[in-house]
């Protein structure tokens, strides 16, 4: 192994902080995995499942505090407060540091410290970032070996070289009033302390591959974005790719996974995943921008997954999936709600009490055997529809950017921007109820730009202005359009069947990409005429069809609104060019 003296430097440095038993590397080995696995289950940290029904998976619960990521004790900590912006925690790193490092002494006492370098991206990929973390928690060694590549292979390619992003990771005593989550983009460094759930320790995740992704990607001229890939083969046998955002627990996963419906399936289509979560995106040499995913596994919502809704994602978590916060039951397989088939009659709930169908909480509503934001982990290739171009150092072209949320009657269902000035500015007036997955009052409706307002790790509105940057270099820059697959009627009813069916959507923003979909202007944007929709075997009424491409224009001048009182936040920082595309909206709007 090759030597790496900065790396073992800030290892002695961070053992002597928290002082644990023994420290322990992490080669990446079946041999190694089987072991940890083994104390873990020894311990109570993991419970093996039923071998026969799904072979190689694994049950833990979190503390009952420590569900969700805690995004009120997540920080950008910059010497400047400015370089943090208005919609990000701060707190200046030196007192960052020292407030954490209070938590962290002696946090490891008893315990071992595993060293976990790991390759965001295939290894040696231009494209890709090596980290190392380090951590008390086997569960966390066990989700890193699922969602990223990790071991000697990373150490190799990493050399001599200290260029990695420093990750501390430490259970602590899980008390949320000492939990803490920080990130030193000047450092190139993370520290979370006091938490054991995936979103806040998982520090590859959101915390390197977007809050500080996204701080390399703007420096280097690239972007980190919390996006799917996905790509369409058409009949022809052509593969487009699009990239697609959407706030956490919004369907993300079950439009990466997408079956598509029978209509389209006779047709010749065919759904190709790159990716769920997260996208890193380059421009290539051909002035295109192309992208990877550069995680290896998922990390998905549970409640909600089914054969109907996500029937490749079923597949893949049959077998060596890890499973948290769902219900146990009796006999050693899981459960969450609505998952197929009747609920058992009884199992262990997700805070480990005793559980049945008929229980209700303190407000007289079922109690629920999962949690809202139960996880699985699973690894990527065994998704039935896992791209073959996963794996590949160059990436995928993005020929669509696609920007979505849960709109209950504004948004129509589909609309292209006017241009790509006018697509950033639909990415960053994006906004959608708030969800399970997020810190707040469920059904909270906040505005969320690019799906990347808990994600960016420096100051929305430079964020703003990269993208805007971004496609002055490109010679192609990929089409832009906004989705909304949950629009409601006055009666609350969703006009839109989704799931499967949004691949009739896809088809024609891919189909605009090459000019060949009609499409009418309107104030927001290109909306499609109604006959320019594959809507075959898929019985609407007409007057659904223009209820869901309708654009109401009082609803969207109130909208400019509160888009301006959003952009006031920003003050200088806010590019021009959106104040110039909300002025003109709010023009279209009253003269159009």
């Amino acid at each position: 192994m090759i030597k790496n003296q900065v790396l073992e430097s800030w290892i002695k440095e961070c053992a002597t902080l928290c002082q644990p038993d023994s420290i322990v590397w992490i080669d990446g080995s079946e041999q190694q995995r089987d072991a940890l696995r083994a104390e873990a289950c020894a311990t109570g940290e993991i419970l093996q499942l039923n071998p026969d029904k799904l072979p190689g998976c694994y049950y833990h619960r979190t503390a009952k505090n420590d569900v969700a990521r805690t995004e009120h004790l997540t920080y950008i900590c910059t010497t400047d407060k400015d370089e943090a912006g208005p919609t990000n925690n701060w707190m200046p790193p030196k007192e960052a540091y020292q407030k954490a490092a209070e938590i962290f002494k002696g946090s490891m006492r008893g315990r071992t410290m595993y060293v976990i370098p790991f390759s965001l991206g295939p290894v040696g990929s231009v494209f890709s970032k090596i980290g190392v973390e380090l951590t008390d928690s086997i569960y966390v060694v066990l989700n890193m070996l699922i969602m990223v590549r990790c071991g000697n292979e990373v150490l190799e390619v990493l050399g001599e070289s200290g260029d990695f992003t420093r990750c501390l990771h430490s259970k602590a005593d899980l008390d949320e009033k000492r939990r803490l989550i920080l990130h030193f983009p000047e450092d190139n460094t993370i520290w979370s302390v006091g938490s054991g759930y995936g979103g806040n320790v998982l520090l590859s995740k959101k915390c390197m591959a977007l809050r500080i992704g996204s701080a390399m990607a703007r420096k280097e001229g690239w972007l980190a974005e919390h996006m799917l890939i996905l790509g369409v083969e058409a009949p022809s046998g052509r593969i487009e790719y699009v990239a697609a955002a959407f706030p956490s627990a919004c369907g993300k996963t079950n439009l990466a996974m997408l079956v598509p419906p029978e209509g389209l399936t006779r047709k010749g289509y065919r759904i190709w995943t790159v990716g769920d979560d997260i996208a890193w995106m380059r421009i290539d040499t051909d002035g295109k921008l192309w992208g990877i995913n550069p995680e290896a596994g998922f990390f998905g919502v549970a409640p909600g997954t089914n054969t109907k809704t996500n029937p490749n994602a079923m597949a893949t978590v049959r077998r060596n999936t890890i499973f948290t916060n769902v219900l146990l039951r009796d006999n050693k397989t899981v459960w969450w709600e609505g998952m197929d088939g009747d609920p058992p009659e009884s199992g262990i709930d997700w805070k480990g009490d005793h559980w049945t169908p008929d229980m209700l909480d303190e407000k007289k509503k079922p109690l629920p055997g999962a949690h809202p934001n139960a996880r699985f982990t699973a690894p990527f290739t065994q998704c039935p529809s896992a791209s073959f171009r996963w794996e590949h150092h160059h990436g995928v072209p993005i020929s669509a950017v696609v920007f979505g949320g849960r709109r209950a009657r504004l948004a129509p269902l589909v609309y292209q921007s006017y241009s790509w000035q006018h697509g950033v500015f639909v990415g960053a007036t994006m906004a959608s109820e708030r969800t399970a997955a997020q810190y707040g009052k469920l059904g909270e409706v906040r505005r969320d730009p690019m799906a990347m307002l808990p994600f960016c790790g420096y100051n929305t509105a430079d964020y703003f202005q990269h993208w805007l940057l971004m496609g002055q270099r490109m010679k192609k820059p990929p089409k832009i359009f906004h989705v909304n697959w949950f629009r409601q009627d006055e009666e609350g009813e969703y006009l839109w069947p989704g799931y499967g069916e949004n691949l009739r959507v896809l088809e024609w923003v891919l189909d605009r990409c090459r000019g060949e979909a009609d499409a009418v202007a309107t104030p927001i944007g290109y909306v499609p005429t109604p006959d320019s929709l594959d809507l075959t075997g898929l019985e609407l009424p007409p007057k659904i069809i223009e209820e869901l491409l309708r654009v109401d224009r009082q609803q969207w001048l109130a909208e400019t609104d509160s888009v301006r009182e959003f952009f006031d936040q920003f003050g200088d920082h806010l590019p021009h060019a959106l104040v110039d595309e909300l002025d003109s909206l709010k023009r279209r709007l009253v003269t159009g």
